[in-house]
């Protein structure tokens, strides 16, 4: 499997990446797209199935694009993910002996997700095609968690809303319907704290999987009394208000409006509110430990110039996207720190997306 979730072919040495087809299958497929170097296309009938291929339990699977993995079984699933993570560390990153863990499976495969965001089409609640503009509407969803679930069961569309967000807190009870640009408020628990989370402000989407994240970032870089800790792209406090709870200082980094004020009300920290990558002047000459969790674009060369001039000792790096993680962590490398482990984290299961959280130790004296 390839990095987007797509199966790998190989026809007289020209790569085929074929959506909806797995490894160890035959298939006849469509080219969709052709590209200088190989070519796309979509699998449109399993001649001869794969050991790993399952029936899709959602009626919705195929034309709704939520999903693209629920015909392959979770343990293949969380297989892959590993294999991905490693492969892109091998050729993004040229970095091919890191020990990259098996992937952690934080909660349940189905019914996981603390929010949702759908478009309305006729009344109804839609999602998109896969790779497509084109709108799906849906009866059910089964990776709602179930207060989410409960939500979508009693929705009442309104006839001129274009979009809906649902979202609950799994440790609280508390849920907030928003259509359109409605604002709303709502809260969670994680890690032992609680966070207000307001609007369609980001958090992570699966609560266990927080948990998780917590964990490992305390992990990648124990924390102790006498640290100074900068969180970049801090959001509305995950780890600034759980794990730096245990440093002697946190220095916040978030440019988001939104999210600085959830971030003000739910951890006591110095807020730097500036994108990470422009926030070097405002931040001190040294500090000893750093997380970051920048969006799928990653870090790139201003955000890792600014991590590193710091010379945090060691380094949490939390990333949603496999590539740009790799290519991350290739600079972080070449700046004198060693990538202790990888560690992937299914999210998202049922789907090719994969979390993962990352340990850097300086190798630098001093």
């Amino acid at each position: 499997m390839a990095h987007g979730g797509r199966a790998v072919a190989r026809h007289e040495g020209w790569v085929v990446f074929v959506s909806g087809a797995y490894p160890g299958e035959e298939v006849e497929a469509e080219i969709t797209r052709v590209a200088a170097k190989h070519s796309f296309a979509t699998a449109t009938r399993i001649v001869e199935a794969g050991p790993d291929r399952i029936p899709a339990p959602c009626p919705h699977f195929g034309p709704c694009g939520g999903c693209q993995w629920q015909t392959a079984s979770y343990p293949a699933q969380l297989r892959w993910k590993q294999e991905i993570v490693a492969d892109q560390l091998r050729f993004v990153g040229r970095l091919p002996e890191v020990l990259v863990r098996p992937t952690l499976a934080p909660g349940p495969e189905y019914g996981y997700r603390n929010r949702m965001d759908f478009r309305l089409i006729e009344g109804r609640p839609a999602l998109h095609r896969f790779e497509s503009h084109e709108l799906v509407p849906i009866s059910v969803c089964l990776l709602l968690a179930p207060p989410v679930r409960a939500l979508f069961d009693v929705l009442e569309v309104r006839p001129e809303a274009e979009r809906v967000t649902l979202r609950a807190g799994m440790n609280t009870g508390e849920s907030v319907v928003l259509f359109d640009d409605e604002r709303g408020r709502f809260h969670e628990v994680v890690g032992g704290v609680r966070f207000r989370i307001t609007s369609r402000a980001f958090f992570q989407t699966n609560t266990d999987g927080a948990e998780a994240l917590v964990a490992l970032v305390g992990e990648a870089i124990q924390p102790s009394s006498d640290d100074v800790l900068v969180d970049g792209y801090a959001g509305g406090g995950l780890f600034s208000a759980t794990v730096g709870a245990l440093c002697r200082k946190v220095l916040a980094v978030e440019s988001d409006p939104v999210a600085l004020g959830d971030l003000n009300a739910n951890a006591r920290v110095s807020v730097i509110g500036k994108r990470f990558e422009r926030s070097r002047p405002l931040l001190p000459k040294s500090w000893d430990l750093a997380v970051v969790d920048p969006p799928r674009a990653g870090l790139g060369r201003a955000g890792v110039n600014t991590l590193v001039a710091g010379r945090p000792r060691s380094i949490a790096y939390v990333s949603c996207d496999p590539a740009t993680f790799s290519r991350d962590a290739a600079w972080l490398v070449a700046a004198g720190y060693e990538l202790v482990w990888v560690q992937p984290v299914d999210l998202f299961p049922q789907t090719y997306h994969i979390e993962l959280v990352a340990a850097f130790r300086s190798t630098v004296a001093g």
